[in-house]
């Protein structure tokens, strides 16, 4: 492996245009590099021992410039003088902060990725009206120290809307939630230890447009707080963690206020196709029942830990006192519904759930649960069948799933016990 490269080796070198050490040993670029003024590509990726990257000023050509996954101790100098450079994905390189006054000398950048240190649990953060003063941006991966900063950079631009990729993280994130982000749509906003009621500035009608939300120890009391929920239609994936102020996924004042009036809900979660929930200590119920005919995409549910948890899908007082009530929803996608260590939990669903696209159940520690709303499909007998699908079912304790849960067909538990574990 490439380790060390001699300084005379560029100095005949006046022309070169794209240098690539990517995935080398090398541990210093040598200072005949900054003489190289044609160069319009530095590409140093994953160079694991790389410490000394020389000045920068004299680059002028540079276009695209990537220092990500190394081991800098400091930012090069000269980077304001990259006027021209469209493509910039680097580290913190040892800084708690960006340096100010760089980024809105870079007028053309199209992507900028900046990406924590890799021994580091807290990212590098950026000031949110320099990253604004972007005006091309395209790709956006960065961490925003508060909801300050982050709402500083929303206004000075029309949002997420003109960008193609986003990975941006809010608040107090450590390195979980920097590595999990990773798994998440390409739009895609993780807000933590945030507290978002208290602050009247956060304008939640400029995260339209995101496919993945993560939700982690924010003070909200539901996802009202945090995005405009009538627009919130290209939402692939929400994941809620640790918000212990949350009662529901949904208030039940924005019903008395939402447009239109229900039943009809304007697609809003119609693109949903995960959704997570895990120690939310005051969550009650998740989804209402109004929403479901909507979640025609939804493929995985998955609640854990929540302690207080009643219903997975519930009735809202709005509902309770209408006679046109739901009786039957079609989940056509769900592959994969996970319930566990949920003690409060009596109900997944108060109407019939038909879900013929169930590969795997889990229900763990569900004691209070006594009742599948699960419909299994029929055969012209009129007797259940299992789910083609279907792969395992989970459950436990198993005295519980014996002598408790009941299902939609009398029949059901003998047709699924070859799948129980």
């Amino acid at each position: 492996m490439l380790r060390f490269v001699a300084d005379s080796f560029f100095k005949q070198l006046h022309g070169l245009k794209v240098l690539d050490l990517s995935w080398t040993g090398i541990q210093n670029l040598p200072d005949s590099v900054s003489d190289l003024v044609s160069l319009t590509a530095l590409l140093l990726r994953k160079c694991d021992n790389l410490s000394h990257v020389p000045s920068l000023k004299k680059l002028r050509a540079l276009k695209r410039l990537d220092l990500s996954r190394t081991r800098l101790e400091k930012m090069p100098q000269g980077m304001e003088c990259l006027t021209n450079l469209r493509y910039l994905r680097m580290n913190g390189c040892g800084e708690k902060e960006f340096p100010s006054g760089i980024l809105p000398k870079l007028s053309h950048l199209q992507v900028f990725v900046l990406e924590k240190f890799m021994s580091q649990d807290d990212a590098i953060t950026v000031k949110g009206k320099e990253v604004g003063s972007l005006r091309n941006l395209e790709t956006l991966e960065c961490h925003f120290e508060g909801l300050s900063d982050f709402v500083e950079y929303l206004r000075s631009r029309d949002g997420i809307l003109s960008l193609s990729t986003c990975k941006i993280l809010v608040g107090e994130v450590g390195r979980h939630l920097g590595q999990y982000i990773e798994d998440f749509p390409s739009k895609t906003v993780g807000l933590g230890n945030l507290s978002i009621n208290g602050d009247r500035d956060f304008q939640v009608k400029f995260l339209n447009g995101i496919q993945g939300l993560i939700c982690q120890c924010i003070d909200a009391r539901s996802l009202c707080d945090v995005l405009s929920l009538e627009n919130a239609t290209e939402l692939e994936r929400i994941s809620i963690r640790k918000c212990h102020n949350m009662e529901s996924l949904v208030s039940s004042s924005w019903f008395c206020s939402a447009p239109p009036r229900l039943p009809s809900c304007n697609g809003m979660f119609s693109g949903l196709k995960e959704f997570f929930c895990y120690r939310c200590e005051s969550m009650k119920k998740l989804f209402p029942l109004v929403l479901l005919p909507n979640l025609v995409n939804l493929e995985v549910i998955e609640v854990r830990v929540c302690h207080k948890m009643e219903e997975i899908i519930g009735t809202t007082d709005e509902e309770s006192s209408s006679s046109n009530s739901i009786t039957e929803v079609i989940l056509p996608k769900l592959t994969t519904l996970i319930l566990s260590w949920l003690p409060e939990l009596k109900s997944i669903c108060s109407a019939k759930l038909i879900c013929n696209s169930l590969k795997n159940i889990y229900v763990i520690n569900c004691v209070k649960l006594k009742r599948m709303p699960i419909c299994l499909p029929l055969l012209e007998n009129g007797q259940p069948s299992p789910p083609p699908s279907l792969k395992e079912i989970n459950a436990y304790p198993k005295k519980w799933w014996e002598s408790v849960v009941e299902w939609e067909h009398p029949n059901a538990k003998n047709v699924l016990r070859p799948f129980v574990n």
